[in-house]
């Protein structure tokens, strides 16, 4: 699988010729099982194929089970310099609801050991969890504070079909998700991190000054980006690929110097779509300038007149041109998203 990765950055590299590279991201499934090595092999194929900038941003996508201290010793030692790392909660029970490998303690004990070798961790955190109380859940925030994390990216819990959870709410072992509650966590979520000098930059992600993700910012703001690897995608503003799932395949084909993808080229109505979804749930907003220089009049004015409704909502506001969420619509911003989309 190394050696089919490294194939596909090698025949790719044409993707991004007159790019600079600003960010690298080991993620989706588990990274961390690789070894120091293997992830320094991986960059030096990054490196003799691609423009890389001085300093990228390197992240990389870990379980507290996955990290031991030799582990995150190991990591600092190589050109990863930020950790993502899956908390979810600090409640034994929330854990084993979401059916995770570990347990609060040893959730704890990475973060006291990640925390002395990295400044740059983000963490994951779900609300709405059935029967997490409003206590719990700014137990979890507490506690994050506490370790001096200056990243979180924290999303509600939704239940999907055919996994246990979804099983045990129907047999009535487990409440549903409630909304109210979600909401609820949110809202909480916002006021917590404000006052620990969080930024809210966008609907899921709070980071301290300096400490956005500049990895998870390009693709809000459309940069091109490629995606290596069975089932990653790819987006070069007008074009979406992505790779096929089945492993066995996957290798196979880059045996043979193919590369293993399907693509589409988006309309101009999909790529407006896009932009607003990406936009409206960011800080930056969606700009009608950059509207009307790259999908025309037509789509200024659908813009302001289906905004009009929110203006009077009070869930969105008008800044400089620019149309954003306020504090009320952010919760709401992707149904708020999907009533701009033009559809064919």
């Amino acid at each position: 699988m190394l050696l089919a990765l490294q194939k596909e950055l090698e025949l790719r590299r044409e993707e991004l010729a007159n790019t600079t590279v600003e960010t690298i991201y080991f993620g989706g499934g588990t990274p961390s099982v690789l070894s120091s090595e293997e992830i320094n092999q991986l960059l030096e194929t990054v490196t003799a194929n691609y423009i890389v900038s001085e300093a990228p941003e390197i992240t990389l996508e870990a379980n507290p089970d996955d990290l031991d201290e030799a582990k995150i010793k190991a990591l600092a030692n190589s050109p990863v310099n930020r950790l993502s790392i899956g908390i979810q909660s600090f409640f034994d029970a929330h854990l084993t609801l979401m059916n995770r490998a570990h347990n609060s303690e040893e959730a704890k004990k990475c973060l006291e050991i990640a925390t002395q070798y990295f400044d740059n961790i983000t963490i994951d955190l779900i609300y709405g969890i059935p029967n997490m109380t409003m206590e719990e859940w700014k137990v979890n925030l507490q506690t994050v504070f506490n370790f001096q994390i200056n990243h979180i990216s924290s999303y509600a819990l939704t239940v999907e079909p055919k996994t246990a959870l979804e099983k045990f709410i129907r047999q009535g072992k487990y409440k549903n998700v409630s909304e109210e509650a979600s909401l609820a966590h949110f809202n909480v979520l916002v006021q917590e991190a404000e006052k620990h000098g969080f930024v809210h930059y966008e609907i899921s992600n709070f980071g301290k000054p300096n400490y956005f993700s500049k990895h998870n910012a390009s693709y809000w703001k459309g940069v091109n980006y490629i995606g290596i690897g069975p089932s990653a995608h790819s987006f070069n503003g007008k074009t979406r690929s992505w790779n096929i799932s089945n492993n066995a395949k996957y290798l196979k084909s880059l045996e043979k110097n193919e590369l293993p993808l399907t693509s589409e080229t988006l309309s101009k109505d999909n790529q407006y779509n896009e932009y607003v979804m990406t936009g409206l749930r960011t800080i930056w907003g969606i700009s009608l300038p950059y509207i009307q220089s790259e999908f025309g009049e037509n789509y200024v004015h659908h813009t302001q007149k289906i905004a009009q409704k929110y203006f009077l909502e009070e869930t969105l506001q008008t800044e400089n041109d620019t149309i954003k969420t306020t504090q009320k619509g952010k919760f709401l911003c992707d149904g708020i998203a999907a009533d701009f989309f033009k559809v064919m």
